[in-house]
């Protein structure tokens, strides 16, 4: 399975191609189109999600509500392109209306963009950089959700703390189905929608300051059967593949499973999951410090990946900078941003991970169709339970 993305933020639309799927999967666009929504809506959000309202439209691989096996083509339209055509399009040729950038974002691709690729205007580096790429990356990773519940596996991102201020207490309930209500629910995405106002009020002191800010999140994976992934190869171990995947997201700076950093400040004795074993349940974990892996491979308990999100680098009050035609002191840029995007980044996130979780599913079971997959899928699983007699 693999995918591939295109698209700048103000051009006409985003298109996405996704390879590898198995025949016969079925498929709700319209759970799709709920995703982009949730992605859209967070509170912090700015002027740009009151333009766009994203639908993903399939173009290929998809009949009457069923995967055909075929590379699937997906759009999601850009309805800002109609006040930008003349500035962004193919054919746009009026330098006076080209909107040119020369002034680069501190902590945004546009400098090093434009060194890399030898751009005086900066807008050919910011347009595609810009994490409104994302949508598509909700979308094509929603389909592969779709794909991992049929094998009952389930993903869910939430946030746990913005711009400094963490949850005061653990999510309760603490697995994907009981929690996807209470997260879904509400505007950031929190596992506890009693401490909205107190996050609510942060975001709100941001916006006054004239900020932005960051924050943290996590992803959980609940119904994986242990030994997805490999120890074989740096290649095929998961948590490589995974953190890959979230780093690889615009603003992600760190990423950790289980108790992550504070594993570095526990005794050994302490910092692992002893085994324990009964007659009805076979093998378990006393704890999960390690976050479901070991070894690069799921060890049957819930996968639990956390990642730092940095403020959003787009400032209301443009930061320090050299013009790049003039090099002078200059003001950067101030594009239209968000105060913060972490719980949207949060979403995200549970995209990629369903992404990575199903390229390594369907690399390491036969795929060609769902039922393929289901059954050797269900064998290994039934394989690594019978060792528990």
């Amino acid at each position: 399975m693999d995918y591939l993305t295109a698209g700048e933020s103000h051009g006409p639309m985003l298109t996405g191609i996704l390879t590898g799927m198995p025949a016969n999967v079925p498929i709700d666009i319209a759970a799709i189109d709920r995703q982009l929504t949730l992605r859209q809506n967070g509170y912090g959000r700015g002027g740009r999600m009151r333009i766009e309202h994203d639908t993903v439209t399939v173009t290929a691989g998809v009949r009457a509500g069923q995967t055909t096996g075929s590379p699937i083509g997906l759009l999601i339209k850009n309805r800002d392109y109609s006040h930008w055509q003349d500035i962004i399009g193919a054919a746009a040729t009026n330098p006076d209306h080209l909107r040119e950038v020369t002034r680069p974002r501190p902590g945004h691709a546009d400098l090093v963009g434009g060194l890399k690729y030898d751009q005086q205007d900066l807008r050919n580096i910011l347009e595609r950089a810009s994490a409104r790429s994302t949508a598509m990356m909700v979308a094509l990773g929603t389909m592969t959700g779709q794909l991992l519940n049929t094998l009952g596996i389930r993903a869910l991102g939430y946030v746990t703390a913005m711009g400094g201020h963490r949850l005061t207490a653990a999510p309760v309930p603490v697995d994907v189905a009981g929690l996807t209500t209470i997260v879904e629910g509400n505007d950031l995405r929190l596992p506890d929608d009693r401490q909205l106002a107190a996050f609510h009020a942060v975001v709100d002191a941001a916006k006054a300051a004239h900020h932005t800010i960051g924050g943290q999140f996590t992803v959980r994976i609940d119904g994986l059967v242990p030994g997805i992934g490999s120890m074989q190869n740096w290649r095929e171990r998961l948590d490589g593949r995974l953190a890959g995947a979230l780093v690889s997201i615009p603003a992600i700076k760190a990423v950790s499973f289980g108790d992550g950093p504070a594993l570095g400040d526990e005794p050994g004795d302490q910092a692992q999951d002893d085994i324990t074993w009964t007659p009805a349940a076979g093998y378990g974990r006393a704890s999960n410090h390690l976050g479901g892996l070991e070894g690069g491979m799921t060890n049957g308990q819930p996968l639990l990946i956390h990642a730092t999100m940095k403020p959003i680098p787009t400032q209301p009050r443009g930061l320090p900078t050299v013009d790049v035609r003039t090099h002078a002191a200059a003001q950067a840029v101030n594009e239209r941003a968000d105060v913060t995007a972490v719980p949207a980044a949060s979403l995200v996130a549970q995209a990629m991970v369903q992404l990575t979780l199903a390229q390594v599913i369907t690399e390491s079971f036969s795929s060609a169709t769902l039922s393929d997959l289901q059954t050797s899928y269900r064998a290994f699983a039934q394989r690594t339970e019978d060792r528990k007699d």
